[in-house]
């Protein structure tokens, strides 16, 4: 990291990508959302622009809310974001703040989270992430005491000194500097919009939402049961998109991280090739729209998939190849299994029907 001087003439260390390079971050990990990853990219620039760097004008935080459906890709977003910065990152779920008898310890409970993923260094702390899920679900709508809770957050979102105790230790911690970003599926928020911008409400189609989305006014969070303070403190609004059947498809193969790529190094570290063919990616995806799990029920469905399979490798003699196809996706047949031939086998191979010649997984 490079130094430099702060407004207080003070060196602090910088390491502050550009939005662009953000961005470029971003598509290496995350398909699709090009509109949120622009906005996002944008507002962390300057979030740690004015947290490095300084200033003689008081500048405010640049909190995010995060507005789209389950499965989007909004923790996945928020958590590379903060592995690309370098910085302590505290994920938690506003459900537990509804469920809870005391949703002040909570709260205390996510900035003990980010303190001790700083390595219990509070400077670093002070300069994390904290993302909290679900934010949709402290609205008054769903929870009769939720404006309490916003009331609560409030504090620690916009800035004050926490007292945070960590096993029988009390640490202090600003958060003024920490940067706070918020998601929710928002169920109905379109609604909302439509009627404020038509006048009346309508069967919204299969697609319209987003559209919907795009002319979100903080009026429509607020009728949706988020107090007008709350939304005040996060000035900086993204809406996702939903994910369809190509963009879930790109997502399995085409990222850095792709969960295609971690199965076939799974497969390469016992000596074996892993081939999934297009038409199985795209069943695969197909399966995870019909659930309306997006990105987030990939790899369960995988998983479910891949279990017998990952059991019977270790053990094969001479296995080099395991090939899924749409069929196997289907539950119609099994995973065909390839095998290296010896030299005795190969001469023998002419006298074996062609027909017994492959082996499957159930072989």
């Amino acid at each position: 990291m490079n130094n430099t001087e702060n407004a207080s003439g003070k060196e602090t260390k910088v390491n502050l990508p550009t939005p662009v390079q953000i961005r470029a971050h971003l598509d290496e990990y995350v398909i699709g959302q090009d509109d949120a990853k622009r906005v996002l990219a944008v507002a962390v620039y300057n979030h740690y622009k004015r947290v490095l760097l300084g200033s003689d004008v008081e500048i405010g935080k640049s909190n995010i809310m995060m507005i789209g459906p389950t499965g989007s890709g909004k923790t996945y977003i928020v958590s590379t974001l903060a592995k690309m910065l370098g910085v302590p990152f505290a994920m938690a779920d506003a459900t537990t703040l509804v469920g809870s008898m005391h949703p002040a310890k909570e709260i205390e409970n996510i900035l003990a989270t980010l303190i001790q993923n700083a390595n219990l260094d509070t400077k670093q702390a002070e300069r994390g992430i904290i993302y909290i899920d679900e934010i949709d679900k402290v609205a008054k709508r769903y929870a009769p005491h939720g404006e309490g809770i916003q009331q609560a957050l409030l504090k620690i979102i916009e800035k004050t000194i926490a007292a945070v105790p960590i096993a029988g230790q009390v640490y202090q911690v600003d958060t003024g500097n920490i940067l706070f970003i918020v998601g929710g599926a928002f169920v109905g928020l379109d609604t909302l919009v439509q009627l404020r911008t038509s006048g009346s409400a309508i069967v919204i189609q299969e697609g319209e939402s987003e559209k919907l989305l795009k002319n979100l006014a903080v009026e429509d969070i607020a009728k949706y049961g988020l107090i007008p303070e709350f939304v005040g403190r996060l000035p900086v609004i993204v809406t996702l998109e939903g994910l369809n059947i190509q963009a879930l498809s790109d997502i399995l193969t085409k990222p850095k991280n792709a969960l295609i790529t971690q199965y076939k190094k799974m497969f390469e570290l016992d000596n074996v090739e892993l081939v999934f063919d297009e038409e199985s990616i795209q069943k695969i995806a197909e399966k995870a729209v019909k659930l309306k799990t997006g990105a987030r029920g990939l790899r369960t469905i995988l998983e479910g998939y891949m279990r017998d399979i990952m059991y019977k490798v270790p053990s094969e003699q001479n296995l080099h190849k395991v090939i899924i196809s749409k069929d196997v996706i289907a539950g119609e047949e099994d995973a065909v299994f390839e095998y290296n031939v010896t030299i005795e086998e190969e001469e023998l191979l002419p006298l074996v029907p062609k027909a017994m010649r492959g082996k499957t997984a159930e072989s």
